[in-house]
């Protein structure tokens, strides 16, 4: 059978490896000229290095990663520990996988270097997706038309495919911006920061944690905002990121001073839709359930989504697509767009007022880590989509 998978990153790229595994012949298609190294740190939780170790990309990997023994939710003023728990290999026994926490970019190149260089087009731009009960085909923007027997859209949040599918909408802004930054983490080393951790406070909250086999310590501070750009190569103002977290632990602050280049990106989301596909093409990753990071499982659920693809496609005829397709969103549609929604409201948690709710939430965090050594979002972790019945 024969696929064309459109867009690069780490679902699309996912995809391509795991329909290549189910023995496929699959064309990449991406718009840019080449492989940058893009991005900050990304955290993996099992669901996804498990998808890794399918591929036998975990050692490559986790090579470059880093295994947290914790993570500790601390308050904004003074650091006091809110609650912790277990990452490290309590998790991995208990998990049947690694959580890991590393540089966006070496995820992408372990990804990008398993997928042979023959099956890549770069610089090609894909301007039109059709299809008819036979085939699938693509329209590149110097009109070649490229056919295959399925076509999967990873082309992100601005998804193009999404609309040409569904109709216009546009991506939503969350009304949160982030600073991100990458500092080494010898010049961070007197602050006694935790492996990970999550400062929440009114309005804002600020996560970091060490990338790079430990080299880099990776920052993320969110605030809310009325308005930002996406992109992940605007340069905050001199100064900005300390403005708005003023009065903070004076370790937050710290770090935010001494990081040296610091970007700001507003955080988009997608409206979930009731369905991905239709006939022979499907979307997958963030143009079908683009969400805020709070749960940090948005490259995990396009790297299920990718493993459920090729799962359900494995013994598909060309005349099965349809519904094979049908049966991958099945299978994945619930899960992804059930963690959209607790990723938000994961954010409004994080950025209680001070007063009576943040005490509560903090009460409720403490009372939950008291009876379970794992996060609340665990369950997702242990529920095995790879191996589990496909719903009729």
């Amino acid at each position: 059978m024969r696929a064309i998978v459109v867009g690069a990153g780490i679902g699309g790229l996912t995809a391509t490896l795991s329909l290549r595994r189910a023995g496929h012949e699959v064309t990449l298609i991406e718009q840019t000229a080449r492989f940058t190294d893009i991005g900050a740190g990304i955290q993996l939780a099992p669901n996804a290095t498990r998808v890794l170790h399918r591929l036998d990309l975990l050692d490559v990997v986790a090579a470059q990663a880093v295994r947290p023994s914790h993570v500790s939710f601390r308050t904004w003023s003074d650091g006091t520990e809110i609650c912790r728990y277990l990452l490290g290999r309590e998790a991995e026994d208990e998990f049947g996988a690694p959580y890991l926490v590393l540089h966006r970019a070496d995820l992408h190149q372990a990804l990008a270097a398993a997928v042979p260089t023959p099956s890549v087009r770069l610089n090609t731009v894909v301007v039109g997706i059709d299809q008819d009960d036979e085939s699938a085909c693509v329209t590149t923007a110097n009109g070649e038309r490229l056919g295959a027997d399925l076509v999967v859209a990873a082309d992100g949040i601005r998804s193009a495919a999404r609309q040409w599918l569904f109709g216009a909408d546009e991506a939503v802004f969350s009304k949160t911006a982030a600073y991100r930054a990458l500092l080494p983490s010898n010049e961070v080393a007197d602050l006694g920061l935790p492996d990970l951790a999550l400062w929440l406070g009114p309005g804002r909250h600020f996560v970091h944690y060490r990338v790079r086999r430990g080299k880099l310590l990776n920052v993320v501070a969110v605030c809310g905002t009325e308005a930002a750009q996406e992109s992940w190569t605007a340069r905050a103002e001199p100064g900005e990121q300390l403005r708005e977290f003023d009065g903070w632990d004076p370790r937050v602050l710290n770090v935010l001073e001494r990081a040296g280049q610091v970007f700001r990106y507003g955080i988009y989301t997608r409206a979930p839709l009731p369905r991905w596909n239709i006939g022979r093409v499907t979307l997958l990753g963030d143009s079908a359930h683009a969400m805020v990071p709070f749960q940090a499982q948005g490259a995990a659920q396009a790297i299920m989504d990718a493993a459920v693809l090729g799962d359900t496609l494995a013994d598909a005829t060309p005349a099965e697509v349809p519904a094979a397709l049908d049966r991958y969103v099945r299978r994945r549609l619930a899960t992804a767009t059930g963690m959209q929604a607790r990723s938000a409201r994961a954010g409004e948690e994080f950025h209680l007022p001070d007063g009576p709710e943040a005490q509560e939430r903090n009460a409720r965090m403490a009372a939950y880590a008291a009876e379970n050594r794992f996060l609340p979002q665990a369950t997702t972790w242990a529920a095995d989509a790879l191996d589990e019945q496909t719903p009729s």
